[in-house]
């Protein structure tokens, strides 16, 4: 259902971008992909171009709004957006610094939010766009993370019905997933994470990355699903 469609994958170069990239261009998809590191990008780009379908690389920082209302400017119509844009963070509402709290949640709604207000013209008819929340904190631990995470499906929600019947939004919320946005913390320290979530996640394990880039594809494919935020987490908030 995605051969020849036009998928824009902004956060394209890495963790979960990149495998929903691969198991796109495996569904003979053309893909635009988004990255901040050129060097990285042009990697990926060789690396998807593998699969024989068209591939466009572009390097941006999507937090620069001028910048990224050139680069939709420079871009025709999509029948696709994915966006994995949005970091975390750890401390609860006393003891992390406000402008910790303040730019992830910037950065998780409004810059989110700027994406779909530029993206939205964009889509042809029956296309979509899926965004990413998050799962599995609380907010006394992960304060701004949190808020951005429900900030998200609350945007969907409204962003859903304002773009129905032509096009659908909906969101992926994984919890913690080993992925490369931790490529900065010792390695020690992810593997605690890890040992940690797993004793905690009913299924005694956390997520491979292909396991929560299959629940894109799928909100993409499915043409009766809108304004939803499918949990990704092996029962997590469950418990």
């Amino acid at each position: 259902m995605l051969k020849n469609k036009v998928i824009l994958i902004i956060g394209g170069t890495a963790g979960f971008g990149k495998h929903v990239a691969m198991l796109a261009a495996q569904k003979g998809a053309n893909l635009i992909i988004v990255g901040r590191n050129k060097e990285k990008l042009d990697s990926v780009k060789a690396e998807l171009q593998q699969y024989g379908n068209q591939v466009e690389g572009h390097t941006l920082d999507v937090s620069k709004e001028e910048d990224l209302k050139k680069f939709f400017d420079s871009i025709g119509k999509i029948d696709h957006l994915v966006s994995t844009a949005g970091g975390f963070m750890g401390g609860g509402f006393l003891d992390a610094a406000l402008e910790t709290i303040l730019k992830t949640i910037h950065d998780k709604l409004f810059i989110n939010l700027r994406i779909a207000r530029l993206a939205a013209s964009h889509l042809k008819a029956n296309g979509s766009m899926v965004f990413t929340a998050g799962s599995g904190g609380k907010p006394n631990n992960a304060s701004g993370a949190i808020i951005g995470n429900d900030a998200i499906r609350t945007m969907v929600q409204g962003l859903a019905v304002e773009v129905a019947p032509r096009a659908r939004i909906n969101a992926v919320a994984p919890t913690w997933t080993r992925t490369s946005l931790y490529r900065d913390i010792p390695e020690e320290e992810v593997d605690q994470t890890q040992k940690l979530f797993s004793g905690m996640i009913p299924l005694g394990r956390t997520a491979n990355i292909s396991e929560v880039a299959m629940t894109y594809i799928f909100l993409m494919e499915n043409s009766f699903i809108t304004g939803q935020t499918i949990v990704v987490d092996g029962g997590l908030t469950l418990v």
